[in-house]
């Protein structure tokens, strides 16, 4: 019997230090990548010349602004944030002014820093746009006008432009 509870005792101690190894083996995953949260941030509607602005039948001019912006978080988690700008003119008068900010909170844990940067500004927005074009689809549609369905975006276009952009100022 005492050698019954002695070889349960050496068991339970290879199991401790089994789950302890392992522990530290989760310490040294790979890369990886999670989706926290996602969620709308801020959000303004304008309709600056109403009522006038809905009796107007000339075609609107519509302008759209970027602006991709990731804030570094505790533990490894980053907030970015997409802002969208929507602006309609007719003639020289704002239909609506509709802005936009789509956030998420990601985990980006054991990745390289030079992977980092892409992962921020390519795959982040890649994942917050539909959100925020529907959040604007919709906005408009109830402020009284005809939706307007953004186009999708390459994210990693416009970081690479950037990025040459950035080369081009460093070497001038």
């Amino acid at each position: 019997m005492a050698e019954d509870k002695k070889s349960k005792a050496t068991k339970a101690k290879k199991t401790i230090s089994k789950k302890a190894s392992e522990n530290g083996q989760e310490k040294q995953q790979g890369p990886g990548f999670g989706i926290e949260k996602l969620y709308l941030k801020d959000v303004s509607v304008e309709v600056p010349n109403s009522p006038e602005i809905f009796t107007s039948r000339e075609a609107p001019q519509i302008s759209v602004e970027l602006n991709n912006n990731a804030k570094p978080l505790p533990e490894g988690f980053f907030e970015v944030a997409l802002q969208i700008t929507v602006t309609s003119k007719i003639s020289d008068k704002t239909a609506f002014l509709i802005d936009v900010t789509q956030a998420g909170i990601f985990a980006v844990k054991n990745v390289p820093q030079e992977s980092l940067e892409p992962i921020l500004a390519i795959t982040c927005p890649n994942i917050l746009f539909p959100y925020a074009r529907e959040a604007i689809s919709d906005l408009i549609t109830k402020s009284g006008f005809t939706t307007v369905l953004l186009n999708p975006i390459n994210f990693e276009t416009l970081y690479m432009q950037q990025k040459q952009q950035q080369a081009l100022t460093k070497n001038a």
